[in-house]
């Protein structure tokens, strides 16, 4: 059976290199480094895979030594965010690590402003950026939200219920992307950037030691990338399910059955979520084609099979749709990295 992948769309690349290239650092070793061909920036619909994503952000940080990426007006050195988040772990209440998480972070650097703001029953993680930080990219404020979020999460086990992000900026060409990474209402031209929970949720007591922080820390890279899986989204009970049974690749009528729902009920659970049955599956099937790609002794026509096409060509023009590039082309710019960079 195969293992469920994820990609990551080349604009959120794009954005982590932007204050570097604003700064006129050249980013092609590092990129190479991760498998990824420098002239994937240019091409408006690639797609990576999330670990060459995470292992960028890797290498940057590593090399750079700093965890801002060229973001901040001072670097944030290599265990900063280690030592902000050892700083909440004693906190009674997710309010209270959310208050230490504000004043913290702004003690540690003087750009961002943190602060939360109480009303109808919501709090916001409300976060301020001048808007000389941004070298045109909205990247800082999604990458402190994600990091926020998913540390949030993890101090509350894995069951935060976020109501809903606010972003201060129009809504991307990429915006399809952002329901998978912020699992709430997303919400683009707002007054700030914010995470909105229920205040209720905030008076839980928090049970996590310095071990699991530890541990936590590990995988930091991934927590901030990979979106966490929630078992109550019905495009996330889909794509296991298909994953599953692959390569049968069932229509709509058999995946409902599975799933014990009538087809129309599927239908509007996934309209609900703001995508469709055959929205996951090509996503899904896309995805695994990017993975499987980067295995130069698998063909093409075997690939295709895998994803239930009718025949290769079908496959080539359905992964040129996705992606913009044809699977021999994208194949031959991640070899070619691969080379480049002795992996």
């Amino acid at each position: 059976m195969l293992s469920q992948p994820i990609s990551v769309s080349i604009a959120f690349v794009r954005g982590m290199l932007s204050a570097l290239e604003a700064k006129h650092v050249s980013c092609d070793d590092w990129l190479w480094a991760a498998g990824i061909p420098p002239a994937l920036l240019e091409e408006k619909d690639a797609r990576v895979s999330a670990e060459q994503y995470v292992l960028l952000f890797h290498r940057l940080i590593e090399e750079l030594d700093d965890e801002g990426l060229g973001f901040f007006s001072q670097p944030l050195r290599k265990g900063t965010f280690a030592m902000l988040f050892r700083s909440i772990l004693t906190a009674a209440t997710l309010d209270i690590a959310m208050q230490r998480l504000c004043k913290g972070f702004e003690l540690l650097q003087q750009d961002v402003r943190m602060h939360l703001v109480r009303q109808d029953g919501l709090t916001g993680l409300c976060i301020v950026i001048p808007p000389g930080l941004q070298p045109g990219t909205p990247f800082l404020p999604e990458s402190l939200l994600r990091s926020f979020f998913r540390l949030l999460d993890w101090l509350q086990g894995g069951q935060l219920m976020v109501v809903g992000f606010d972003f201060a900026y129009p809504k991307p060409s990429h915006a399809g992307e952002y329901g998978k990474l912020f699992p709430g209402k997303v919400r683009f031209d707002q007054r700030a950037f914010a995470m909105w929970v229920n205040s209720a949720d905030l008076r839980a007591p928090m049970y996590r030691d310095d071990a699991a922080l530890r541990q936590f820390l590990a995988e930091f890279y991934r927590h901030i990338v990979i979106p966490r899986r929630s078992a109550h989204l019905v495009r996330e009970q889909i794509r296991e399910y298909l994953i599953r049974v692959s390569p049968l690749w069932p229509d709509l009528q058999r995946t409902a059955k599975a799933l014990d729902k009538s087809a129309s009920t599927l239908r509007r659970q996934l309209a609900d979520e703001g995508t469709s049955f055959q929205m996951e599956k090509d996503t899904l099937r896309r995805d695994l084609a990017i993975v499987r790609l980067v295995s130069p002794g698998v063909p093409l026509s075997e690939i295709a099979n895998e994803l239930g096409f009718s025949d290769c060509a079908v496959f080539q023009r359905a992964f040129k749709s996705w992606t913009g590039s044809a699977p021999g082309a994208y194949r031959q710019q991640r070899l070619r990295s691969g080379r480049v960079a002795g992996l």
